[in-house]
């Protein structure tokens, strides 16, 4: 379990901060850069949470993904290396994708078909979900480039978490929007 005693430590006053594993990184590294945007993500998916009280099973699964998310930045801010850890590292497992699979066929068995892109907008709730999608995005491809660095890895799992994530995003935004019925559609060339 974490322990949390103190708040501040002045040990990131010289622009580096602590991996789990005890190495220490600057603060703009990409793989602090990864676990930074899956905090973003999961602070917003918290906000669109304010808007879900006529939603209970969306928030339970909003729920569920933010404990995830804290998961995966376990997972992020524990490098694997060939070296042997004192303790077993928490990884995102492909059980946590395949649920975050099972929640999107099961919000999308219900919306409209798509006519149209879709605007971030509609209700508030459905507003903040695809804010949460962006950051969720930004994730993605910082944790791909991350992976892409000579001597990084990001587990296989891990990416396809986040890239299902944003795909949840996107359908839980729709059902927001009155199950798709209240989605706001691109309209091509509508203000020239």
């Amino acid at each position: 379990m974490v322990k949390l005693n103190k708040i501040y430590t002045k040990t990131g006053d010289d622009g580096t901060t602590g991996l789990a594993a005890g190495p220490r990184r600057l603060k703009h590294d990409l793989r602090v850069e990864s676990y930074g945007t899956v905090d973003e993500t999961n602070s917003a998916i918290g906000v669109a949470r304010l808007h879900m009280s006529d939603m209970p099973e969306i928030d339970v699964m909003l729920m569920r993904i933010q404990n995830d998310l804290f998961d995966l930045g376990a997972d992020l801010s524990t490098p694997e290396t060939d070296e042997p850890l004192p303790y077993e590292p928490l990884r995102i497992i492909d059980h946590q994708v395949e649920r975050l699979e099972y929640d999107i066929d099961l919000l999308n068995a219900d919306l409209e078909p798509l006519r149209s892109f879709v605007l971030p907008a509609g209700s508030p709730a459905s507003a903040h979900l695809h804010l949460a999608r962006t950051m969720a995005r930004r994730a993605e491809r910082l944790m791909v480039a991350l992976s892409r660095e000579q001597g990084e890895r990001v587990s296989p799992a891990a990416l396809k978490y986040v890239n299902r994530l944003s795909d949840f995003l996107f359908v839980a935004a729709r059902h927001a929007n009155d199950r798709g019925r209240a989605d706001v559609l691109w309209v091509p060339g509508k203000n020239r």
